[in-house]
């Protein structure tokens, strides 16, 4: 019977139940592994204040339900989950959960403590039936570097805890400019989240991208521009899989424009070019009193609040070379604002791989249980939590990318290029994996994965090749062993690897039952 690392691990949790049946912590911690391993990957949203980080959740939930203003609960960390009907439920440091009402105001939820501070918050738990939540849990913490260390430091204890691992299985960290504290960061948290396994989990986000080309049309391409350059940097490259520009103000309004927005922005775009351009000017102009336009400066001030001077005019450009209608002007809006982008590469990089976060993250936690908590017969689960990491394919793929951008791999650069991208640093995906297009055919696929096998067992049977490359090639090779089981190649050799329940289930096997699932 063939069982896959979650079932192996589920089955440590278990074991260590029984264990530690007569102790009501570490059964609580036990409990909470548990349904960590079972719920959707937990997705936190980081970075300095200001960063815009609950306008980027909102964009990416297509609601606007996190708030945004510098109110007391931007100071707590809120969970978003799905649920069939909505609740909040606030979670003190002392004492039981209480529900909270639900009120919203201009369609934003509104949290409100009550006569409980922030202080004595630890967190918020909003479930919201939101498709965009149903595979994953989005995590708002407050800013990093806060001017008040409270705050600061409530996101620093939930994201990067100093006895413990993370409570987030990856993270999208968000900066304006790469300052020498969201390095500092970024290293905390992979120092603290990846624990043994050791794995590059975070992505960073140039947010607020539209600023960098001060509201210009061409704002976006100049912003991307610098996210190559971040992504070069060689602290940077050792800390997150990517860096992606977003105008997450913009990102956010497209997805929850009004008719009435739109008509604005169809009369912004009539008007002609000079009265538009003298207008559009900058956004001081944009407010100020004008006889070009009918629109009132109320109403164009609510447009600048909501869309930002890059929005305002790009949607008005939008209008003008073929938008028709809202809804084509929310998408043409939300393409041009990067989010589509960062929506897909969560997709690639951490929710086709959630299963292998999520066990990483649980395997992390069993292990600082056990270590700080030890007592007859827990050797026997630790040996577990050893064989899983030696064995898990998937666990070693991850720990082999974050070694390949920390530091170099024991090749040369073409071959180093070649493994960071097959282990999946572009991507899990077999295309991505072999250097493919998406459109590639099966047979295009078969006869690439042929080709690299076949170097990458030559290279691993070179007789001068070092021990330390040879380990990083077999490591490579059963990747694409894995991918040759995506394509339906036959390959010689074993392709199982067996775990402490069994042997690793299949590419193949997996992707059957994911879709079984769906």
């Amino acid at each position: 019977m063939r069982t896959t690392t979650q079932d192996d691990t589920a089955a440590l949790i278990r074991a260590a139940s029984e264990l530690y049946i007569d102790d009501p912590a570490a059964m609580d911690v036990l409990s909470d592994l548990d349904r960590r391993l079972r719920e959707p990957l937990r997705l936190a949203i980081a970075g300095m204040v200001k960063a815009g980080k609950s306008t980027l959740l909102n964009a990416m939930l297509g609601e606007r339900l996190a708030p945004t203003d510098a109110g007391e609960c931007t100071r707590v960390v809120t969970w978003y989950r799905y649920s069939a009907t909505p609740t909040i439920t606030l979670h003190p440091y002392d004492g039981p959960p209480r529900r909270m009402p639900i009120h919203r105001e201009e369609g934003r939820l509104v949290l409100e403590l009550g006569d409980i501070s922030p202080e004595e918050t630890a967190w918020i738990d909003v479930g919201w039936p939101s498709t965009g939540l149903r595979d994953l849990i989005l995590i708002d913490t407050p800013g990093i570097a806060s001017l008040s260390k409270d705050v600061s430091a409530r996101s620093t204890e939930f994201l990067v805890p100093e006895t413990e691992p993370s409570s987030a299985d990856a993270i999208v960290y968000l900066m304006r400019h790469m300052h020498a504290s969201d390095l500092k960061f970024l290293e905390s948290f992979r120092d603290t989240a990846a624990g043994a396994s050791q794995t590059v989990n975070a992505v960073a986000v140039l947010s607020r991208a539209d600023e960098i080309g001060a509201g210009r049309i061409d704002s976006l391409l100049s912003a991307g521009k610098v996210a190559r350059r971040y992504e070069r940097d060689g602290e940077l490259a050792a800390l997150s899989l990517g860096v992606v520009p977003v105008a997450g103000l913009l990102a956010e309004s497209a997805r929850t424009m009004r008719e009435d927005e739109f008509s604005s922005f169809q009369e912004l775009a009539s008007l002609d070019r000079k009265a538009r351009e003298a207008l559009m000017i900058s956004a001081d102009r944009f407010v100020r009193p004008a006889d070009s336009t009918s629109l009132s400066e109320d109403v164009r001030r609510r447009l600048l609040s909501r869309f930002g001077i890059f929005g305002v005019r790009l949607a008005s450009a939008l209008i003008r070379t073929g938008a028709t209608d809202s809804t084509q002007l929310s998408e043409q809006l939300v393409q041009q604002s990067g989010l589509n982008e960062l929506q897909q590469f969560i997709r690639l990089q951490f929710r086709t791989r959630a299963a292998a976060l999520k066990v990483r993250g649980v395997l992390d936690a069993l292990q600082t249980l056990l270590r700080d908590s030890p007592r007859p017969g827990t050797e026997t689960i630790v040996g577990g939590v050893e064989r899983i990491y030696a064995s898990a394919h998937t666990l070693r793929e991850l720990s082999l990318l974050a070694r390949a951008r920390s530091s170099d791999l024991p090749l040369s650069r073409s071959d180093a290029t070649e493994a960071e991208r097959i282990i999946g640093g572009e991507g899990p995906s077999a295309s991505a994996r072999l250097g493919l297009p998406d459109s590639a055919t099966q047979s295009e696929l078969r006869e690439k994965v042929e080709e690299l096998l076949a170097r990458w067992r030559r290279l691993s049977a070179s007789p001068i090749a070092e021990r330390a490359t040879v380990e990083v090639a077999r490591q490579v090779i059963r990747s694409l062993e894995e991918v040759a089981s995506e394509v339906a190649l036959s390959t010689p050799g074993p392709t199982d690897v067996v775990l402490a329940g069994g042997p690793l289930q299949s590419a193949a096997e997996r992707a059957e039952e994911e879709s079984q699932e769906g």
